[in-house]
């Protein structure tokens, strides 16, 4: 539960969606039951969203075990990074009905999407657009406006490449 997983539970709220989370740490601050590992979120929920980091901790964070935890009613929706769910499982686990469903935005080994998915009415693929906000588009100008004017006065780049 950190900066965007935060986010996207008070989005939730407005919802009435009951919330619980799964972090390194309980957060003190926060009334929403706090479960230690992701099984037994899973095992409480039916639905699950990832918006963590990638890191050796948190690679396949989402496989086997955790897919039969969440069960044959669970949704996993995935805006974080693809490798955060054992995609070959997931496909055998929407396949063969271990699980209900599927969202989509990021995939294991991106740009390359499994054909498989395609076929699942299950199944929602998005491409990822995380960065995709008109602040954050104006700021990649703004970037590279500074950027060329600091090329063409022989002054260093603001963000070099190397």
């Amino acid at each position: 539960m950190g900066r965007i997983g935060l986010e996207v539970a008070k989005r939730l709220e407005a919802f009435n969606c009951m919330i619980s989370y799964n972090s390194r740490n309980k957060k003190p601050l926060l009334s929403y039951p706090f479960y230690s590992t992701v099984i037994e979120l899973a095992t409480s929920t039916n639905v699950l969203i990832l918006c963590c980091e990638l890191n050796d901790q948190t690679r396949h964070i989402v496989n086997k075990e955790v897919m039969l935890a969440l069960g044959k009613g669970g949704i996993i929706v995935n805006v974080g990074r693809g490798a955060l769910i054992d995609e070959k499982e997931l496909l055998r686990c929407l396949i063969e009905g271990e699980i209900e469903g599927a969202g989509l935005d990021v995939f294991e080994n991106e740009p390359y999407v499994p054909k498989e998915f395609f076929s699942l009415d299950k199944v929602v693929l998005s491409p990822h657009a995380a960065v995709l906000t008109s602040d954050s588009f104006m700021s990649i100008c703004q970037l590279v406006e500074q950027n060329l004017e600091a090329f063409f006065s022989n002054k260093p780049l603001i963000t070099p490449v190397i």
